[in-house]
């Protein structure tokens, strides 16, 4: 079995060897960005490398974000504790290009490491794509051999991801695992969606443009790469179980403060 520690680790050396410079998780409360109260993404302290107001001393990086959720446009303070996969605090495995590589590589790099590296099953995996996405589409029937079933398109926001009212923003394409027909939920899109049956594992941001105050969007300079595998998510997964609690680093937690209350 791989413990957190050991997913975290496979997840770093498998993009380091493709390439990507492996970085730091930056501090939960951003230092130059006054739009966040807390660092929610992998892709914050990158914010001015997709937007071109720098330029970075590399095209691609890999990092695990340490984040919390907790307020403003990404919160999940009303689903903790209730579902089997929300946090307010959580790590964030995610692997970036600044206008080196796009879709076609990002699609191939995630279904790579979970079906191969992992050997994770490919029948318990599905994605959705936005709604007029057909290149995205056409890249997960090419590389993944996916149908179209387990390919849904999404028309809201659910698959336009944005980092915040404003700021660097594109379609998304995210992966998940279906955890079987003895949980509750169903497929993405449907009245059920908020189940713990089908659980978004990795999502594949295509950052194409930047929001302003105003709502309307420019095409940033260079297409980037943003993407976010909950390592919890993941490596309950891996491990087999169906609650992010069940997994090696909360079950050796709760046993501790079990013994420091008796």
């Amino acid at each position: 079995m791989l413990t957190s520690n050991c997913v975290r680790t496979k997840f770093l050396e498998y993009f380091a060897k493709n390439g990507h410079e492996i970085l730091p998780s930056s501090p939960l409360i951003p230092h130059n960005d006054p739009t966040l109260m807390f660092t929610n993404a992998g892709m914050n302290q990158f914010k001015n490398y997709f937007t071109g107001v720098e330029v970075p001393k590399f095209k691609r990086a890999a990092t695990s974000q340490k984040c919390v959720r907790a307020g403003g446009k990404h919160n999940d303070l009303d689903n903790v504790g209730y579902t089997a996969r929300h946090h307010t605090f959580f790590e964030m495995l995610g692997n970036f290009s600044f206008g080196d590589y796009f879709k076609e590589e990002a699609i191939f790099y995630a279904w790579n490491l979970l079906t191969k590296e992992f050997g994770i099953n490919k029948d318990k995996l599905l994605v959705t794509v936005y709604h007029t996405d057909d290149e995205a589409t056409n890249l997960w029937k090419k590389i993944a051999n996916l149908s179209e079933e387990k390919i849904i398109r999404i028309s809201t926001d659910d698959n336009f991801w944005s980092m915040g009212d404003v700021g660097p923003c594109g379609p998304c394409s995210e992966i998940f695992f279906d955890h079987g027909d003895k949980i509750f939920g169903g497929v993405p899109g449907s009245k059920d969606q908020d189940g713990d049956r089908y659980i978004e594992i990795w999502n594949l941001v295509f950052m194409q443009f930047e929001k302003s105050k105003d709502g309307s969007m420019k095409p940033l300079p260079k297409p980037c790469i943003d993407t976010g595998m909950g390592l919890e998510r993941v490596t309950s997964v891996l491990q087999g179980v169906h609650d992010n609690y069940e997994t090696d680093t909360f079950k050796n937690l709760i046993s501790s403060i079990e013994k420091n209350l008796l």
